[in-house]
């Protein structure tokens, strides 16, 4: 049996093995008791029938022993069920969202996380809800399991005494990759958690270079997929070798580095690459030696962070059913969706072909079932309740891996 860490879950560990040994006792009872009349009424033992009369006393016997068992049953069962489902008052809230195919957790000053931090020896409510199919949230260490059936707001409660990390699961099938919705509860001390809960999270240097670059314009000229319309590409910039053109005129192959960036960005004038015209603005002094720093520090490392496009579209699960590397999955990938031409049939059955513009990827998110792309099923929940900025920034992440020659 998984080890128990909730305490009110000792009542169903308890009813649980009332129940199973009652049901050994029955079956070996009635087991023995059938050998027995084998044995004892054999026909070479009694080659006569005998004809056995009725017994008060053993229908009275056989009908209120059953009854008095089974009510005990249920009152060890119904004991335990309402000490699970009674919620102390003042419990923690924590918001449950299943979808295919991962968990996310809100708390309640608005941190989200795939996982569920709680802190040890504290009343934990869990308000669930499920955004598309049936769900069922299971915590075996806890003994709690709840079906999420969409359109329907239920709870449950759960507490620790024990630190540490325990699995949580989907135990309802809910779709082709019901097996990866599977993450932790991670039980800690009340001083962590608060530490954790109220934290704000620092923006790691890839994504911190990647905002930089986002946030004074560089992607409207320059790509990171080695697309070449405006200015050079910035992907893997650190590892391949340029042509430069020296102010003296003469040319030179070098290996771009911190120093390069630097002087690009604030003299993009003083050393052109090969073919290109000096068009880009100087930022002098608008970037500080910090900021410049971290964008070049980033794009020598490959230019690999993420966008918070992409981060979103990670915390909304997205990637569960998308890919950004042009597999088709459960659903289209992002890769090149941007620009290209979509088929399909509205919501009516008509078919239409659409380009995938910023109109077409808008109503997507918020109204899939508006427009299904053929060769998928109807099946992606609507995200209607996001805010506008968050849709924008999923629509410039999906824009982000469009194909050039599609735009």
């Amino acid at each position: 049996m998984y080890p128990q860490i909730f305490t009110a879950a000792k009542g169903v560990d308890q009813a649980f093995l009332i129940i199973l040994g009652f049901a050994v006792f029955i079956l070996v009872a009635v087991t023995v008791t059938m050998i027995y009349f084998l044995w004892r009424y054999h026909y070479t033992r009694n080659p006569k029938p005998t004809n056995i009369e009725g017994s008060i006393s053993l229908e009275i016997i056989w009908t209120v022993l059953p009854t008095l068992i089974v009510l005990g049953l249920f009152w060890t069962g119904w004991t335990s069920f309402k000490a699970m489902r009674t919620i102390p008052e003042g419990a923690m809230t924590v918001a449950v969202e299943g979808r295919m195919w991962s968990w996310r957790f809100t708390y309640d000053n608005g941190k989200t996380s795939k996982e569920l931090v709680i802190p040890v020896d504290t009343p934990v409510k869990l308000d669930l809800t499920t955004r598309d199919v049936i769900h069922s949230f299971y915590v075996p260490a806890m003994r709690v399991k709840w079906d999420m059936v969409p359109g329907m707001d239920t709870n449950a409660w759960l507490q620790s005494d024990t630190v540490g990390d325990y699995d949580i699961f989907c135990a309802e099938y809910c779709g082709l990759k019901h097996a990866d919705m599977i993450t932790l509860l991670r039980v800690v001390e009340q001083e962590d958690f608060d530490n954790w809960v109220n934290a704000k999270a620092e923006p790691a240097e890839e994504e911190l270079g990647m905002s930089l670059l986002e946030e004074f314009g560089c992607f409207e000229c320059h790509s990171m997929d080695l697309s070449e319309e405006s200015a050079p590409s910035l992907l893997d910039l650190g590892s391949r070798e340029e042509t430069v053109i020296l102010p003296d005129g003469t040319e030179k192959k070098i290996k771009p580095d911190e120093a390069y960036i630097r002087q690009s960005v604030r003299e993009p004038g003083a050393i052109l690459v090969k073919g290109w015209d000096d068009m880009m603005p100087a930022y002098g002094d608008e970037l500080s030696d910090a900021q410049l720093g971290v964008m070049a520090a980033y794009l020598l490392k490959g230019g690999q962070g993420k966008n918070k496009g992409a981060v979103l579209a990670d915390e909304l699960g997205c990637m569960g059913c998308h890919s950004d590397d042009g597999t088709d999955d459960v659903g289209p990938s992002f890769l090149g969706l941007y620009g290209s031409e979509r088929k399909g049939k509205t919501a009516d059955g008509k078919p239409y072909t659409l380009k995938a513009d910023d109109d077409y990827i808008h109503k997507a998110i918020v109204d899939p079932s508006a427009d299904v792309p053929d060769g998928y099923e109807d099946q992606m929940p609507a995200f209607d309740d996001l805010e506008p900025g968050s849709v924008e920034q999923l629509i410039g992440y999906i824009k982000s891996l469009a194909k050039k020659d599609a735009e």
